[in-house]
């Protein structure tokens, strides 16, 4: 059964954690998605900003495209290399504490995926993460273009 709604339900939910990427919604296309609607600006210093691209030949393509640079310099606190971090809920980085609310583009969720069974996760896609990087909040990237 799918639980889906438009961003619109969830826009101004405060967020302490956005995650761009994942094995299956990093690939260059999504990072470039996500890069675009960021533009020149800075992501919320109040959240945490991870990026995991999907492989290494997508980690790559987004390095000489720039990508990886611009997520930097706008405040992203890990561009990581391609590997298991947040969405497993295991890793070392990207894993929530209880009560934390994370917008986050892998293709899974239930409760504990990314951390404490007490933590909320939204999925979304890039172009959603990257505008609610910049609010800080749930943010329909319409609003930001």
């Amino acid at each position: 059964m799918d639980n889906v709604a438009d961003v619109t339900k969830y826009e101004g939910t405060p967020l302490d954690q956005v995650f761009i990427g994942s094995c299956t919604n990093g690939r260059y296309e999504d990072l470039a998605e996500a890069a675009e609607v960021l533009g020149d600006r800075k992501f919320s210093p109040d959240i945490r900003v991870i990026i995991v691209p999907a492989s290494k030949t997508e980690y790559l393509k987004a390095l000489r495209a720039g990508l990886i640079e611009t997520f930097v310099e706008a405040g992203g606190g890990m561009v990581e290399a391609p590997c298991c971090g947040p969405c497993m809920g295991g890793g070392a980085f990207g894993i929530l504490a209880p009560g934390e609310v994370s917008l986050s583009t892998s293709n899974r969720n239930f409760r504990g995926r990314q951390g404490s069974t007490e933590a909320e996760v939204y999925l979304c896609s890039p172009a959603t993460a990257a505008a609610s990087a910049i609010t800080g909040e749930i943010t329909d990237p319409r609003e930001v273009a």
